[in-house]
């Protein structure tokens, strides 16, 4: 969402927009800050947002001037409406709180399989604490998927193969999550190098006098379907030197041309992919990421859900509202998907992702819910992010401000509800049907 002069973000091509419609002055055309813009909520790379809002100084003259503006923007970052304001909001410092929705297939709640690194050590893990009984009778509805699924779609496929081939196959597709990292760390010292990050600045915000700007506007929930991933720069130029010059003198094998081996292991993949895609999650299954949701209620330490916060900081502690799954998920490209909707006063960068992450490890290794509880004591503990594919803003909430804005300032209230249609028919189109293609595609 956040201006970031070395990338291209909603806000950039927002602010290019209010020029091109005449809302923005020639004298501040140059720079933001000059027009006091303020974002309600900075969304992360990949993250969608339904609505959100951000406030600054407009020129509002022309009745047609939302029109103007979303004409000048892609198809997929949308301005709902305006409201006038009182001279000092800001909607970063007025929102009460936020909504946000993470839409998940089902089958990242299923146990990982039992040939698999995780699954072998769960298994030992709970023999040794002596809790192995209580392991099982947690993940009892799933206990016979993968057997189930591999009936189906996996031995029709390793039947065709020669024994020595299917050995193989399966030997490399269950191995040591030890013998992965190491290969992981090979590629990735191969092709990293140096990658440089710019942080986004949060800049501070002044205003410029201008006689035709004698109020502070807002900009009601711009939906935003984040654009596709760029690469994160640059990498060393003399590793790049090296590998330009090794591919000359050493071309590459053609990729077309599969092993024996490689043809079957794609195929077995697939069939696994497929035996996951037609798995329906059983009523105790979802109760049991209820409860997990509900275990995040309330005032809570985040500390290990974000980055470069200790259990000491005061900004760590964070108030969550509800966190609710949907009782009836969706089904969609022959994959049975979850919502899960998260109502909080604020969150921290990868908060919600991390939570979410945490709730499907949680579930899917059949570990106690006192997991989640010990993960907001002062031991920092590891904790993965769900893919920001999922993830997107549902809308900011103003309750204080509205009824200050009616009572005290005559004005109009921020209300999403009367652009619900358009907003319905954004989120369909922008959103939902563009995390399902990707997920189709990647499988993220």
């Amino acid at each position: 969402m956040q201006i970031n002069a070395s990338e291209k973000t909603i806000e950039g091509d927002l602010f290019s927009a209010f020029v091109a419609a005449g809302a923005i002055s020639k004298a501040n055309a140059d720079d933001p800050k000059k027009s006091s813009l303020v974002r309600c909520a900075r969304t992360d790379k990949g993250v969608h947002a339904a609505g959100n809002v951000i406030s600054l100084k407009l020129i509002v003259e022309d009745p047609d001037v939302v029109k103007k503006i979303n004409d000048a923007l892609p198809q997929q970052i949308r301005v709902w409406g305006i409201e006038r304001t009182n001279g000092s909001f800001s909607c970063y410092q007025t929102c009460d709180s936020r909504w946000y929705e993470y839409l998940i297939p089902t089958y990242s709640f299923l146990p990982p399989h039992p040939q698999s690194f995780l699954g072998k050590k769960l298994v030992e893990s709970a023999e040794k604490e002596g809790v192995f009984e209580s392991y099982q009778s947690r993940q009892a509805d799933v206990a016979s998927f993968w057997e189930d699924a591999e009936k189906e779609y996996v031995n029709p496929i390793l039947g065709r193969l020669d024994p020595e081939i299917r050995n193989a196959v399966m030997e490399a597709i269950h191995s040591s999550e030890d013998a992965r990292k190491a290969a992981d760390g090979v590629r990735s010292l191969a092709v990293e190098g140096d990658l440089t990050s710019k942080p986004n600045g949060h800049a501070t915000m002044s205003a410029t006098e201008d006689p035709q700007l004698t109020d502070d506007w807002v900009m009601i929930g711009s939906g935003t379907a984040s654009p596709d991933e760029t690469p994160l720069g640059p990498i060393n130029s003399e590793a790049l030197v090296n590998s330009v010059e090794q591919a000359e003198s050493d071309p590459p094998p053609s990729k077309s041309i599969l092993t024996p081996v490689e043809a079957a292991i794609k195929e077995v993949k697939a069939a696994y992919i497929l035996a996951k895609k037609a798995y329906r999650i059983s009523a105790a299954r979802l109760q049991r990421v209820q409860d997990a949701l509900s275990a995040y209620i309330g005032t809570r330490n985040f500390h290990n859900y974000t980055i470069q916060k200790s259990f000491k900081d005061p900004s760590a502690k964070r108030v969550i509202r509800s966190f609710t799954v949907a009782p009836s998920p969706l089904i969609i490209n022959d994959t049975e998907w979850l919502s899960l909707k998260v109502h909080g006063q604020s969150f921290m960068m990868h908060q919600i992702r991390k939570m979410v992450a945490m709730v499907a490890l949680v579930v899917r290794c059949g570990a106690p819910l006192s997991r989640i509880n010990e993960s907001y004591r002062p031991d920092n503990i590891s904790i993965p992010k769900a893919p920001g594919l999922g993830l997107l803003l549902e809308r900011p909430v103003f309750e204080t401000y509205n009824e200050r804005a009616v009572r005290e300032f005559q004005r109009e209230k921020i209300d999403f509800d009367k652009f619900e249609k358009e907003i319905g028919e954004f989120k369909q189109r922008e959103i939902y049907e563009r995390i399902f293609r990707e997920e189709e595609k990647d499988h993220q």
